[in-house]
């Protein structure tokens, strides 16, 4: 006899498939192409199954998979960065950055562009936000290594890493040059 789940267990299972169903069609059609009627055609779940699990429909779906956004970019971050200090940390800090806007362009958007109600650099700010910003304030040390104005410091650099991937996206940066911005941007931040 197999074991059936719990509710709660298949409630977080539908929820997921709900945000990665969101991901997937976003990724292929714009974020425009995301409602509630195109979800449930995709998985299968009536209507009134995702607002049960997103009770303000599209905006809510989009706010989930912008803060599962943000909690793998800081997963990409700190991996890349690992024990790294100095300039090799923050290059590879701004590489992994930039290949996840460049290879999440959607998630990217969700987390940047669309209105998601979250608010950043206040008691309010999110976990998963706090996440994002604790993996780029790394690279600039902490305790006695910690660079003068670190969290200003972080602000510039991902305000940087921002503009650089907003116009490499846009197609108004040169694809050849890539490797050139990462070593500038290291240059400058170590």
């Amino acid at each position: 006899m197999t074991k059936q789940p719990k509710p709660r267990a298949r409630g977080e299972e539908r929820r997921q498939a709900i945000v990665d169903a969101a991901r997937t069609r976003a990724a292929n059609g714009g974020w425009s192409s995301v409602t509630t009627r195109a979800l449930s055609d995709d998985i299968g779940f009536t209507q009134p199954v995702l607002y049960s699990h997103f009770a303000g429909g599209k905006a809510d779906i989009v706010l989930a998979v912008a803060l599962e956004g943000f909690v793998q970019m800081a997963n990409e971050v700190d991996a890349a960065v690992g024990v790294l200090k100095g300039a090799p940390a923050v290059r590879a800090a701004a590489k992994a950055y930039l290949e996840f806007a460049r290879l999440q362009p959607a998630v990217y958007e969700a987390m940047f562009s669309l209105p998601i109600g979250v608010e950043f650099g206040t008691e309010r700010t999110g976990p998963e936000q706090r996440a994002a910003f604790a993996a780029l304030l790394a690279v600039f040390g902490d305790g006695d290594d910690a660079v003068a104005d670190a969290e200003v410091v972080t602000e510039v650099f991902w305000s940087t890493l921002h503009g650089v991937s907003t116009l490499d996206a846009a197609g108004r940066l040169p694809y050849d040059a890539r490797e050139a911005r990462l070593a500038v941007i290291a240059e400058r931040f170590s």
